[in-house]
């Protein structure tokens, strides 16, 4: 039974026809391969578009941006060369060291303001818009073909985390096709079946030095199932997003080598505040108190993981380290739901395969809801439209936020009308820290506001982290080898860069 429906799973993933003898874009030994789940069919190689980890991976496979983040979610220099603000943190100049794209043609400063004020275009939909929309893009202007001086509409000493952000990738001027993509990443583009393949070679102009591989194969296989029977047999050398027994069994293959981030993936229940049931406060405050997170991590994700404190960016800087956790109170939970008139109210939540944790999490925390008085239903969605559907559908939903920044993780999810900000949680008191945060000159000044903002929104914004889960990925240990990889945490530098990869 297992081995027939791992063939199903493979075969409906692709990944059976896009392996064996196919060398007709000169794949051969040299050919790394690849398995994340799929975006479905509205997939784009539109670098500013990268809401999945699968579009994140092909765009640090053919772009670059100026910056990328340590393990720590520090900037360190990628495109540019350096940047320094003025004393009012309104004015920043960036550097580019030499670089070209893969037509030749040089990264100039004009490039980088075209790929900004696209990406800072709601209607583009990239991730880092509302970072983006900070640049005052009138008064900004190219300093020389390799100086960009870049004006902020207010000022902003956090600024840079932007440059390192997911969907701010610099493409030439001018670009709006993105069939035969040119960016100035370690990968030229071979070939793009949208929710399919994506095949790319290696480009030897890199301003960082050519990939070792000749060939990188990105493959969908949207169930975890298809991913880990794709590597235990051989059809490929990677496979993203491992979790609970996947991993068990993977350790106990002996074949495989897996690199795990600790508590790099935040496990969110959405809970939209700008709809009934949850416009009541007093029931968002029974869910928190409701479910039991210590039970989720050791059922949901079989224990690879921490429980969470309905705060993101947990170890990572301006996370506050001094609130004590939330402990489960069913007594005050259900006097909660009494209070509110909700006693046996049915809430339906959003899922889907996208997360394997998401489907037994919806489970357990129904059994832990009825013991309050909420009676919770799952919906499962597709996984290749999840996403997209649940930004305005229904009134609660599973989501996951891999690491970032703190501040910017605050301003794109939780800040009043941010386009991401899908609880619609409106704060005056939690925006207005925000903004002085980020206008404020001194580090230990800047925490201490964001520490402030955070505890505000914890209570009250309808985001609630019950889990942090490792990330844990898992390449071939024998057979080909690969070597060049490390654990990293989801966005980091380091995760999914295959430009260093060997094979064999």
């Amino acid at each position: 039974m297992l081995a027939a429906g791992s063939g199903l799973a493979l075969a409906a993933s692709g990944l059976l026809a896009g392996c064996g003898a196919d060398t007709k874009d000169g794949g051969g030994g040299d050919r790394f391969r690849a398995a994340f789940t799929s975006g479905g069919s509205q997939e784009t190689l539109d670098p500013h578009v990268a809401p999945n980890f699968v579009d994140q991976a092909r765009a640090k496979a053919l772009y670059d941006t100026l910056g990328t983040y340590a393990d720590d979610m520090s900037v360190r220099e990628r495109l540019a060369e350096s940047w320094q603000s003025d004393a009012s943190g309104t004015r920043w100049r960036v550097r580019l060291r030499k670089a070209e794209f893969h037509d030749g043609k040089p990264v100039t400063a004009k490039d980088v303001l075209y790929s900004y004020r696209r990406a800072a275009d709601p209607a583009t939909g990239s991730p880092s818009q509302v970072l983006l929309s900070a640049i005052d893009f009138d008064a900004s202007r190219a300093d020389g073909e390799r100086s960009v001086v870049l004006v902020l509409k207010a000022p902003n000493f956090e600024f840079p985390t932007v440059f390192a952000g997911p969907g701010t990738e610099i493409i030439p001027d001018g670009t709006k096709d993105f069939h035969e993509p040119i960016g100035s990443g370690p990968f030229t583009h071979v070939s793009f079946t949208p929710g399919g393949t994506a095949r790319y070679r290696s480009w030897d102009g890199h301003w960082d030095g050519a990939p070792h591989i000749a060939e990188l194969e990105i493959v969908p296989a949207n169930e975890e199932s298809a991913r880990l029977n794709a590597l235990l047999s051989g059809q490929v050398h990677y496979a993203a997003d491992m979790a609970g027994a996947s991993v068990e069994r993977l350790k106990k293959s002996g074949s495989t080598r897996l690199l795990t981030a600790r508590r790099a993936t935040a496990q969110q229940l959405l809970l939209r505040t700008g709809r009934k049931p949850f416009d009541d406060p007093r029931l968002i405050r029974a869910v928190q108190l409701g479910i039991d997170r210590e039970a989720l991590v050791r059922v949901a994700l079989a224990g690879h993981g921490e429980v969470g404190n309905d705060l993101f960016g947990m170890g990572l800087r301006g996370y506050p380290e001094d609130l004590k956790p939330r402990e489960r109170d069913v007594a005050e939970a259900r006097k909660l739901v009494k209070e509110a008139g909700a006693d046996g109210l049915r809430i339906t939540v959003e899922t889907s395969s996208v997360d394997a944790a998401w489907e037994p999490a919806a489970d357990l925390m129904a059994r832990q809801l009825h013991e309050v008085g909420l009676e919770l239903s799952a919906n499962t969605r597709a996984s290749s439209t999840y996403f997209s559907e649940i930004r305005t559908k229904g009134v609660a939903a599973f989501n996951t936020t891999s690491t970032l920044p703190v501040s910017d993780f605050l301003q794109q999810r939780v800040r009043g009308g941010a386009a991401r900000n899908q609880t619609q949680y409106v704060s005056k008191e939690f925006d207005a820290l925000l903004d002085r945060a980020r206008t404020t000159r001194d580090e230990q000044d800047r925490l201490a506001l964001l520490t402030r903002a955070q505890k505000i929104a914890r209570d009250g914004s309808g985001l609630l982290v019950w889990a942090f889960s490792d990330a844990t990925d898992a390449t071939d240990a024998i057979g080909p080898s690969v070597t060049g990889l490390r654990a990293a945490p989801p966005n980091s530098h380091d995760w999914a860069r295959f430009d260093r990869v060997r094979v064999g």
